[in-house]
């Protein structure tokens, strides 16, 4: 694979689009490409097969959004683009993302299609006609074997989080739905790292493809790495320890298995540590829950395994903890990486048993940095109150399906309850219900309020999570 330095910059003005595409780029104040879109834009744009290793957070989703929209044609309500994606949470991001830059143009309607919604709602949207679908491998299989969705007119199929994809065990789903695609197609594969199943996929399904690997580059002074070397059954007891030297308002810890991050969270909650874990047993409604918790700062700790945070990306988040070294130092790049994005500093803390020194020395080796080795014992506990989290979730039993907008419940919050804008957090609309973070010192107050108030002219049940 051909790796690119490839430094950001460009301007998108440089790249064959048109001038209402553009414009929206200028509006969205997209104005240099990021690495990963320079390197691999002008590839896609001309039509190859493309493999790219790029990481989320990294602009890869404009990449292949442009790449696609470009040769759409919107008068034809045919399904013209597809993008596989491993988790709902990264499908709703990239639907989102894709409706943005499809603004150039009036009617671009894109539609996900994922588990966890109703099928009745989506059949009827394919129906009516959809240009885009961005979906998880096992419900496109289901529309595809209800005869549901046709793919005749298809340009693009996108595979997106490749690597997440066969992790989860999708190898035989994507075959399933690229062997159905038009031959006569562009695939574009995106992955952040690189294993042995990626080379087998390409061979199956991409033609001739062209590759781009962006070496991965996190700005020394943006992620601030330590290593801690413990006693491995000190090692539960130790995440407690850097949670309340750091206190870091959001931490996602990693965990190699689902028995460990029972076991952490257990620990935690003891310390008085309010943290949720994320695992494989949650339906998708718990899954759903338990991220906005967190994305939205009502919980300080999230303990997940690699498997569970797929397609996970979270603005803010202040520190990553390794409680266990992972074997394979991409996987390590990539779990830091979750943290000091954009303007953001991070801290990504790892605690390493003597029997981790190895897998230390080829995460450092594979960086291209020295190690430096803290000691737990020196670290100080001055602030001795509880790490308590700014928000709290109220949940709203009503969403999409009443017509209900975030815009109704910020309203109903700052309208007739007399609640300041500053004290409302994020607001998150789903099918059924809506989740609103407001100030901790607030919640209670909230709960009431809403409650005996109306959210868009209709009394709502509401609860504190």
């Amino acid at each position: 694979m051909s790796e690119v330095k490839a430094p950001a910059g460009g301007a998108f003005s440089e790249l064959p689009l048109s001038p209402a595409m553009l414009a929206t780029l200028q509006q969205l104040e997209y104005l240099t490409m990021t690495p990963i879109q320079a390197a691999s834009l002008p590839i896609a744009l001309a039509g190859h097969d493309l493999i790219a290793q790029a990481k989320t957070g990294s602009g890869k989703t404009a990449a292949f959004g442009l790449a696609l929209l470009n040769k759409l044609n919107p008068k034809s309500f045919a399904v013209q683009a597809m993008v596989l994606c491993p988790t709902r949470e990264l499908a709703d991001q990239v639907t989102q993302e894709i409706r943005r830059l499809a603004r150039f143009e009036e009617n671009i309607k894109v539609l996900p299609l994922c588990g966890g919604s109703a099928m009745r709602n989506q059949i009827t949207s394919l129906e009516n006609g959809v240009h885009i679908v961005v979906g998880t491998p096992g419900r496109i299989m289901d529309h595809m074997e209800r005869g549901t969705i046709k793919l005749d007119g298809l340009q693009t199929l996108v595979l997106d989080e490749a690597d997440r994809m066969l992790d989860m065990g999708f190898h035989d789903d994507i075959a399933y739905v690229a062997k159905r695609c038009p031959k006569e197609r562009q695939t574009l594969l995106f992955s952040a790292t690189y294993p042995e199943g990626i080379a087998q996929l390409a061979k199956q399904f991409l033609h001739n493809p062209q590759e781009v690997k962006l070496l991965e580059q996190h700005a020394g002074s943006k992620i601030r790495q330590r290593f801690y070397e413990i006693k491995h059954e000190d090692r539960l007891q130790a995440v407690a320890a850097l949670l309340k030297h750091y206190r870091p308002v959001s931490t996602l810890a990693f965990c190699n298995t689902k028995q460990q991050c029972r076991d952490l969270l257990n620990v935690l909650r003891h310390e008085g540590i309010q943290a949720l874990t994320l695992n494989g047993d949650l339906e998708q409604r718990e899954r759903d829950q338990v991220l906005i918790q967190f994305a939205n700062r009502s919980v300080s700790v999230l303990v997940a395994t690699d498997v569970a945070a797929r397609g996970l990306d979270i603005a803010q988040l202040e520190a990553v903890i390794n409680v266990d070294v992972t074997p394979d130092p991409e996987i390590h790049i990539h779990r830091i990486g979750r943290t000091g994005r954009g303007d953001e500093d991070g801290w990504a803390l790892s605690l390493c048993s003597t029997a981790d020194k190895r897998r230390v020395a080829a995460i450092a080796a594979a960086m291209n940095t020295a190690v430096t080795w803290d000691d737990l014992a020196a670290l100080k506990n001055d602030d001795k109150s509880p790490l308590v989290p700014p928000m709290s979730t109220l949940q709203i039993l009503g969403g999409r399906k009443e017509k209900i907008r975030p815009g109704d419940i910020l309203g109903a919050l700052t309208g007739e309850a007399g609640f300041t804008r500053e004290q409302i957090g994020k607001i998150t609309v789903n099918d059924q219900a809506s989740y609103v973070a407001v100030a901790r010192n607030i919640a209670r107050d909230a709960v009431k309020k809403l409650s005996a108030g109306k959210v868009k002219g209709k009394t709502v049940k509401v609860r504190a999570l």
